[in-house]
């Protein structure tokens, strides 16, 4: 008889933080071997986020761990082929070259690229600071800049610190305005909400209003009150006449108590004055009344609440669109208020609860003068922009990147120009990856470390639920246990880090933990705002280890009791902890979003920075754009499917069925005009590349603007992901420019792209 044990976790596969019931199964030939199997997934119903939602990426978690071509072993490239080798082989390969190369070029010839899945794992979010401390090069790059950076530099400038990001009020507001973002596809992004597409129907059945601005009448569009087609890149155009029209017609509504906080409420009312409906209509694609409406509209609701994403985020206004969307929310009265866009206050705690209340040292960029050599791209929030990789790889001589550190991500795929960064792959000396894929990035690689499977992690959204709906608190134990020799996620990089500083290939990475939590609680023992301030620093590691934790656990531990919700270890008995939420596996809701403000702002003046400098010195470049945004052509934006997650879930057979076609959306009238029907093959050319593609015509999508999913292309040699090899489908930042960026944050523009389109006849 086989037996079934119950397990529940987090979801790891997107932002959304669903919980799962997973039935662990074992055979009697399974208990002589003490192996276990994965059976159904499904949701947790006494999930207290979630409820039993669930999308059909969460119920993959076994197929991705019993993947045959995710990685067991590491790979070594010999003679230019991948072979498995033992780990202790692969760690003497490490440290070998890593040491020779850092000894002859120095640190700053390592690059970092840390991809999305790190901010979905415990282990990294916790330990790649360990691995990036271990380095200590400056070049360090990342997904953000590919994705939402820009919100977090206008909350940076705003609110003064860069995870301080206000998220709408679902549950609880009267209006929703979406700009750029697709939830029934793609869930919230920095904005963790589960069952995003059933929080949008309830605030229509409990009376209230949804309005989805996008050039694609999405399904989310489909869902909504009203659909405002709007041409790509203008989202600042039209949020800045939404700002317009409060003030002309008098429907500014400031709160009293956050009247009283704002900086720069009149130099928002000066810069607004050229920016009147009339005169973006062109640039925006959208009616002057529409316009009118929607701001009369959001001031005469109860309650409401502004929401940008990746469509705002990834265009050369990113930045003060992300601004905007707050500005708007401030001046309707919908700031830090119940039902409009709030801040969460995150369980393990974060910048914003720990230090002086009410302010802080501010946000910059550009910190120490960090640049990138060959453009001079100023560092933000520890990193430079992803598109510069490549030339700091192949323009920049003996003073370059020779070696590259890649954490699970595939920028070949998901960052700009990528036929570019992939030729300047070859020309490193050495690359190293950490990766459960031999990919379209890790097959560049000279040694790839897996990790092990997402069901063999214990799991916390350490940075996620800094941007929750609800303040809420989930930790999940591994399900399975690692495979033999097989060494945990946060071991890898601890490791790697103590390498990089000299320790040889047999350094036990436990050194790096106790290091880290020493650290941790030495730091807190002297923090005035901490709940242990003045307490033992021995006492509290003895707490910590009683229990013979180490790594994550320990760790997650130590901010669970001192965050502000915390045990703080005996002090607040009924508080956060591991144990409490061990015994808890459905989660701990500490409740709903409550006012924040001014007590969690870090600002230098400790006031809201309404109209800061950085942002209001980029308002002239947004009024000169608008007669170029006028006059643009075609131009492409990008899209998700409901079953993909970027690159890296592409290899699940059960994913990539059905009708997950890789092809370019194009409105009937634009076909005609160039010649194409329904199925047609095109050429698509950007300033940078060109690909063919299927077309696929639709009414929903704006005449001019057409559109590609993104991650896909896994047409390369010497990969090892055989599922997404035969739905290979084709890369849209082949005609992503590298040059293209908003320059506030670097981030690149993936939406928005002029292209040329001709049809490829016979």
């Amino acid at each position: 008889m086989s037996e079934t044990r119950l397990a529940f976790r987090t979801c790891p596969l997107c932002e959304a933080g669903c919980g799962l019931e997973i039935a662990v199964q074992t055979s009697p030939l399974q208990v002589i071997n003490k192996t276990e199997s994965i059976g159904r997934i499904r949701g947790d119903m006494d999930d207290v986020f979630s409820h039993g939602f669930i999308c059909p990426k969460g119920s993959t978690l076994k197929q991705l761990h019993e993947d045959p071509d995710r990685l067991r072993k590491p790979l070594i490239k010999r003679n230019g082929v991948h072979v498995e080798v033992e780990w202790d082989e692969a760690w003497a390969e490490v440290a070998g070259r890593l040491q020779d190369l850092i000894e002859r070029h120095g640190r700053d010839a390592v690059a970092v690229y840390l991809g999305n899945p790190n901010a979905h794992s415990l282990s990294a979010m916790l330990y790649n600071r360990t691995l990036l401390q271990g380095l200590g090069t400056h070049n360090r790059f990342s997904a953000s800049t590919v994705d939402q950076l820009p919100k977090q530099v206008a909350a940076g400038y705003m609110f003064g610190t860069g995870v301080h990001v206000a998220v709408p009020d679902l549950d609880r507001t009267d209006f929703l305005m979406i700009l750029g973002a697709n939830p029934y596809a793609s869930n919230g992004s920095v904005c963790t909400a589960p069952d995003f597409p059933g929080r949008i129907e309830a605030i229509r059945a409990r009376g209230g209003t949804v309005v989805v601005v996008d050039p694609r009448f999405t399904r989310t569009a489909q869902e909504a009150d009203t659909w405002l087609a709007i041409r790509p890149a203008s989202d600042a155009l039209f949020l800045m006449a939404v700002v317009n029209v409060l003030f002309a017609e008098n429907l500014v509504k400031i709160q009293d108590r956050i009247a009283v906080l704002l900086n720069g409420l009149e130099d928002i009312r000066r810069v607004c004055q050229r920016f009147t409906p009339e005169a973006v209509s062109d640039a925006t694609g959208l009616d002057a009344e529409v316009t009118r409406q929607v701001a009369r509209d959001m001031s005469a609701a109860s309650s409401a609440a502004v929401y940008g994403r990746i469509g705002t985020t990834t265009t050369e206004f990113g930045t003060t669109a992300s601004w905007l969307v707050d500005v708007v929310n401030t001046l309707t009265g919908n700031l830090d208020s119940v039902g409009g866009a709030m801040f969460a206050k995150p369980v393990l705690g974060g910048p914003t609860t720990r230090g002086t209340s009410g302010k802080g040292s501010g946000f910059r960029i550009g910190r120490g003068g960090g640049k990138t050599k060959v453009n001079g791209y100023p560092e933000v929030m520890g990193e430079y922009p992803a598109a510069a990789l490549a030339e700091e790889i192949t323009h920049t001589g003996e003073s370059g990147i020779k070696a590259l550190i890649t954490v699970a991500g595939n920028p070949v795929l998901s960052t700009p120009h990528s036929r570019q960064l992939s030729s300047a792959l070859e020309q490193l000396e050495l690359m190293i990856s950490v990766d459960i894929y031999l990919n379209e990035t890790t097959r560049h690689a000279d040694i790839i470390l897996p990790s092990p499977s997402q069901l063999q992690r214990d799991h916390y959204d350490v940075l996620l639920l800094q941007f929750a709906i609800r303040n809420v608190a989930n930790y999940s134990p591994a399900v399975l246990p690692l495979d033999d020799g097989q060494p945990d996620e946060w071991e890898i990089l601890a490791k790697l880090g103590l390498i990089a500083q000299g320790f040889g290939p047999d350094v036990d990475p436990a050194q790096a933990d106790d290091l880290a939590i020493d650290g941790l609680v030495r730091h807190s023992v002297g923090d005035p705002s901490s709940p242990i301030h003045g307490r033992d620093t021995d006492e509290i590691i003895e707490l910590l280890n009683k229990d013979g934790r180490f790594g994550p656990a320990r760790m997650l531990d130590m901010m669970l009791q001192t965050g502000p919700y915390g045990a703080g270890f005996g002090s607040n008995p009924d508080g956060a902890s591991i144990e409490m939420l061990l015994s808890h596996p459905h989660g701990v809701d500490f409740g709903a979003l409550e006012p924040r403000l001014p007590d969690a702002l870090r600002t230098r003046s400790g006031m809201i920075e309404l109209a800061p400098p950085e942002l209001l010195a980029d308002v002239d470049r947004l009024h000169a754009a608008i007669a170029e945004l006028s006059q643009r052509g075609l131009v492409l934006i990008g899209r998700r499917h409901l079953k993909s997650n970027n690159s890296w879930m592409h290899n699940i057979d059960v994913l990539t069925k059905g009708s997950m076609r890789c092809s370019l959306l194009m409105h009937p009238d634009d076909a005609a005009h160039l010649g194409l029907i329904d199925g047609a093959r095109a050429m698509v050319s950007s300033r940078v590349g060109s690909l063919e593609v299927d077309v696929e015509l639709t009414d929903d999508i704006r005449s001019g603007v057409v559109s590609l999913p993104h991650g896909w292309g896994h047409d390369h040699p010497g990969t090892k992901m055989n599922v997404a090899a035969a739905r290979a489908g084709v890369n849209s930042n082949i005609l992503s420019d590298h040059l293209a960026m908003d320059p506030l944050s670097g981030t690149s523009v993936l939406n928005g792209i002029p292209v040329t389109i001709a049809a490829i006849r016979g």
